[in-house]
């Protein structure tokens, strides 16, 4: 009794993992060393970019609440994609669906502009110090070749390929195209400056091997006439494309191939020109989870494939080497808004497995850049908030009613993580080529590392992740910080696990409420938060050096935060 109490007292830094492995002997403790010394490359917060397919949630009533909390978590600016932009409709807000009206003609086929809905998008972007990776897309109805039908009423469980209507078609009139663009882009400039607006991205349509009912040459037209409406506007504005879906395919490649060379040596549809404008190269990549017998499993392969494809095919051509490579959405799969019921093996978006996969995912697109030697910009998460649907329903998505799931708090940990990444090493962490390979199917889990190192403080993220949905007893983690240069550091210890910042634990503990009473939302809020395991303790430095004892649960995810004077 007097061991345990004392076991408990002293909490997580050094004891737990000791008295854990002294009670199982065959305890095979993790090794993780890191080399404040080595700094390996910035620590560029490629994480801060979100986006979502619904743009009328953006000034709903929890959209504006999360993208408050995903701008105080961020150091710097998080930029923000959203899909229909330039949909014909009333706003209103719909699964998979969205609108702004920003072009209509009269009765005589003038053209009349409304920027009143997208400045609303815009503006809770803007107020909030975010910056919009302006998404140039989709068609007006006014301008469709294939104007009916438009608006869809796609729901989870339809057929997928239901919401590609009026909207995906080519122009009728591509003049009448890049004037739209053209005065859009005028009009931001006069509503948020110069300046503001040459901070954004422009980007023109999404997916076009799949959202594109047009051939591969009229998108290319498609894309001159809207980047020389761009450049007529502000020369100095950043654009380009092209948003390929499954950047590792036969297909996708040859897009992305074409595309570089059509801006590259082909003349300009719009200009009579040679070449195209092409300030950035934006690509998707995505995993594939999948159900066996009853459980989910995940399977990273896929999206970090695609991640060297489009990392490859980069640095392969002079013209887009040293650009901004962005991955315009990241994801574990393909559907947001497919929730569980429909779609079982989504069932990995609520918990802690989400949370897990991200961290491990982010730690390999890192490794990534440092292969190719690209300019990694950004990847967006396609992750944000689905307004007034039941709670937890299997979206994948931040939070739910105004609620953070845990997926949340791993930005939030990343929003801790500065200056360098630096040296950091794992005789548990899969190698990258191994999980291009297989993922993560061992039988033991990943049990990985990140870590940053800026003037005054130091973070080493760590996981335990595995593409099988199974639990598993914690295990012992030793963790050596080397090199550093002052006599004492405050260590702070935030967690993702079952117990800790974790909403959706609670919700099902209270008895999984669709309709949860005041005092039980705010519970739930305050679950939803960044937790810490015990409190900051100020430690010694011995001979430059720390060690930091932990038990990491399976689909687990730990910030070991450091700061000194």
């Amino acid at each position: 009794m007097l061991k345990t109490s004392k076991f408990l007292i002293l909490s997580w830094l050094s004891v737990t993992a000791l008295y854990t492995y002294a009670q199982n002997p065959a305890a095979d403790p993790a090794e993780i060393s890191i080399d404040l010394a080595k700094e390996k490359a910035p620590m560029k917060p490629v994480w801060a970019w979100f986006g979502y397919d619904e743009p009328n949630y953006t000034y709903m009533k929890d959209g504006k609440k999360l993208l408050s909390e995903i701008a105080a978590l961020s150091p710097v600016p998080v930029y923000v994609r959203a899909h229909s932009l330039l949909v014909t409709g009333d706003g209103e807000a719909a699964l998979k669906w969205g609108s702004t009206n920003a072009y209509t003609e009269d009765a005589n086929g003038n053209p009349i502009y409304s920027w009143k809905i997208i400045d609303s998008i815009f503006d809770t972007y803007v107020k909030r110090g975010m910056k919009p990776f302006a998404q140039i897309g989709f068609m007006p109805q006014a301008l469709s070749t294939h104007p009916e039908p438009y608006r869809h009423h796609w729901k989870p469980g339809d057929n997928y390929s239901d919401i590609f209507t009026g909207w995906a078609y080519p122009p009728k009139d591509y003049k009448k195209w890049g004037d739209l663009v053209y005065n859009w882009v005028k009009h931001s400039v006069e509503r948020y400056g110069k300046k503001e607006v040459e901070s954004w991205y422009w980007e023109v349509w999404n997916e076009p091997n799949g959202y594109w009912k047009g051939t591969q040459q009229e998108f290319f037209k498609l894309y001159d006439y809207a980047a020389d409406g761009v450049k007529r506007a502000l020369p100095t504005a950043k654009i380009g494309g092209l948003n390929i879906a499954g950047t590792g395919s036969k297909g996708a490649q040859q897009w992305l191939n074409a595309f570089i060379k059509h801006c590259t040596v082909d003349t300009n549809y719009a200009t009579g020109k040679i070449g195209s404008p092409l300030d950035l190269l934006s690509f998707h990549a995505k995993g594939s989870p999948k159900l066996l017998k009853g459980m989910v499993q995940m399977n990273m392969a896929p999206q970090l494939n695609d991640i060297a494809t489009g990392f490859r095919i980069a640095a392969s051509y002079p013209r887009t080497k040293n650009i901004p490579l962005i991955i315009g959405e990241s994801d574990p799969e393909g559907c947001a808004a497919c929730g569980m019921a429909t779609n079982p093996s989504n069932a990995y978006r609520n918990g802690t497995m989400y949370s897990s996969y991200t961290a491990a995912t982010f730690a390999r697109k890192y490794e990534l850049e440092d292969e190719y030697g690209i300019n990694f910009k950004g990847a967006v998460s396609w992750s944000f908030e689905f307004e007034n649907q039941p709670w937890f329903f299997g979206f994948r998505d931040l939070a739910t009613n105004g609620v953070d799931k845990p997926v949340l708090n791993v930005f939030r940990m990343f929003g801790k993580m500065s200056g360098s990444r630096v040296l950091a090493l794992s005789n548990r962490m899969y190698p990258l080529k191994k999980v291009l390979d297989s993922s993560i199917r061992g039988a033991r889990t990943d049990i990985g590392v990140l870590a940053s190192k800026d003037k005054k403080a130091a973070a080493v993220m760590v996981w335990s992740y595995h593409d099988n949905d199974l639990q598993g007893p914690a295990e012992p983690v030793n963790i050596k910080i080397n090199n550093l240069a002052v006599k004492t550091v405050i260590v702070t210890h935030y967690r993702i696990d079952d117990k800790h910042s974790n909403s959706y634990e609670v919700w099902k503990k209270m008895g999984s409420p669709q309709n949860p009473t005041a005092a039980q939302i705010s519970e739930l809020e305050q679950a939803g938060q960044l937790q810490t395991l015990g409190k900051p303790r100020q430690m010694q430095v011995k001979s430059g050096s720390i060690l930091l004892n932990i038990e990491l649960p399976r689909q687990a995810v730990s910030l070991l935060k450091l700061d000194w004077k």
